[in-house]
């Protein structure tokens, strides 16, 4: 039985059908229009061929939910363009291109435990943990007095992605880093 949702249950991460394809959600805003109903601003992105689009629907609008089979895999590398990973079920090595994964790449650290998205027996996409511990290639040092002006530095992991971190994170450290958010959370344990 399909699972119905409407616009007021948009989130990002949702996975619906549209126009007839699979879309996740990547971002979604709620306006209330001055005389009509309200609106929800979205920004999707296409499962199936990785494009994106931005589209308005109206409040209230009713799609099918996405409900995927989830299997436990591993990280293991890149190759090319491709991503590694295995199936830990079959410990087949399945091959993922970036516009399958989005934005999950740039959290990919060896030997990462993922869930894939399957539909149909089809690898849609990764499922992430909430965090994951990476290692801080480049930030500038802290300076005495840095701490009054509140705030951070802005950090580079070692996946190149960039976050912002307290002034006394340093070169080399392992921090705890949010995936659904891309925030720095805390120092990671040793």
């Amino acid at each position: 039985m399909a699972q119905i949702v409407d616009t007021s249950d948009f989130r990002p991460g949702l996975k619906v059908k549209w126009e007839g394809g699979m879309w996740v959600i990547l971002e979604c805003s709620h306006h209330k229009m001055g005389r009509g109903g309200a609106i929800v601003r979205t920004k999707l992105r296409n499962l199936e061929t990785g494009s994106s689009v931005e589209q308005s629907f109206k409040s209230g609008e009713r799609f099918e939910r996405i409900v995927f089979d989830e299997r436990p895999a591993h990280y293991q590398y890149k190759d090319g363009d491709d991503y590694v990973f295995m199936d830990m079920e079959s410990f087949d090595q399945v091959y993922l291109s970036e516009d399958i994964l989005g934005d999950a790449v740039k959290y990919l650290i060896d030997d990462l435990q993922v869930n894939f998205d399957l539909y149909e027996e089809r690898v849609m996409g990764i499922e992430l943990p909430t965090s994951v511990a990476m290692q801080i290639t480049d930030t500038p040092p802290a300076f005495k007095g840095d701490t009054a002006s509140g705030g951070g530095k802005p950090a580079t992991t070692e996946t190149g992605l960039v976050i912002t971190v307290p002034f006394f994170v340093e070169n080399g450290e392992m921090v705890l880093v949010d995936t659904r958010t891309g925030e720095y959370l805390e120092r990671a344990k040793k």
